[in-house]
């Protein structure tokens, strides 16, 4: 896992997109990659530790996708 910071996040729609030094241009990241029990809201600036891939043909646009976010503490 590496440390990510929130760049963007969409309650309403449950996405955003992260930061980090190993994901250039963003991460692409849904809520279901939040652990279960988890209500914190995730919001610019706020870091996580963030687990990632590079799908063959990216997601939405963005070239990483998280695969685990899990909220630092505040």
């Amino acid at each position: 896992m590496v440390i990510a910071t929130v760049r963007e996040w969409h309650d309403e729609e449950g996405w955003g997109v992260l930061d980090s030094p190993e994901t250039p241009g963003g991460c692409w990241a849904h809520f279901s990659h939040l652990p279960r029990g988890v209500f914190d809201p995730l919001s610019p600036g706020r870091q996580v530790d963030l687990r990632w891939e590079k799908p063959r043909s990216g997601q939405d646009g963005y070239a990483y996708r998280a695969v685990d976010v899990v909220p630092r503490p505040a």
